[in-house]
């Protein structure tokens, strides 16, 4: 397979890298689980994009059940474990509570806009979001990146270009996409 140079990936972090924990937030690293299928097979797609981000929600912040400190320690140990498998550029947040309207906030493309604006090479037509929910899809769409894929474990309806049921599934079709 040809190694291209010039992709660009976006990731949701819960119910994606890490277990989401329902109806609840993740506010230390002992609560942070990470995803087998993404364990499995992120060190096989990395290499594949010149840029890897995190996209995240956090709410939790502005709800005050977690400061952007402890926010940033477990995403300082997210990205240790995450070291050896491929790297992440970097990690965008969003702290506001849904009542703020601000311009961060998935669906808003803001945490996009923030990437260009950090690495201008960013070129949203190569490229891919992998999300969970449609917040997620609707930031990719919004943004205009090429691809979208929704990990769909319930085969719901989704606007995503493809609905996925975990990372195995992600990878034949992403080797495929970038060949």
């Amino acid at each position: 397979m040809c190694k291209t140079t010039a992709w660009t990936l976006f990731l949701d972090r819960d119910g994606v890298i890490n277990e989401q924990l329902p109806g609840a937030y993740v506010k230390d690293f002992k609560e942070f689980k990470f995803k087998k299928d993404f364990l499995d097979i992120f060190p096989k797609i990395a290499p594949l994009f010149s840029y890897i981000f995190i996209v995240t929600n956090q709410q939790g912040i502005g709800k005050g059940l977690m400061t952007t400190e402890e926010l940033e320690i477990i995403h300082n140990k997210m990205v240790a474990r995450l070291k050896a498998s491929g790297k992440i550029d970097k990690i965008y947040f969003c702290p506001h509570l849904l009542s703020e309207n601000c311009q961060c906030r998935k669906p808003s493309p803001g945490m996009a806009h923030m990437a260009k604006k950090d690495f201008p090479n960013v070129d949203f037509k190569k490229a891919i979001l992998i999300g969970d929910n449609e917040g997620d899809i609707g930031f990719g769409k919004n943004a205009g990146m090429m691809k979208t894929f929704l990990i769909n474990s319930d085969n719901k309806q989704t606007s995503a270009d493809y609905s996925v049921a975990d990372f195995y599934e992600i990878e034949k079709i992403i080797k495929r996409l970038l060949k």
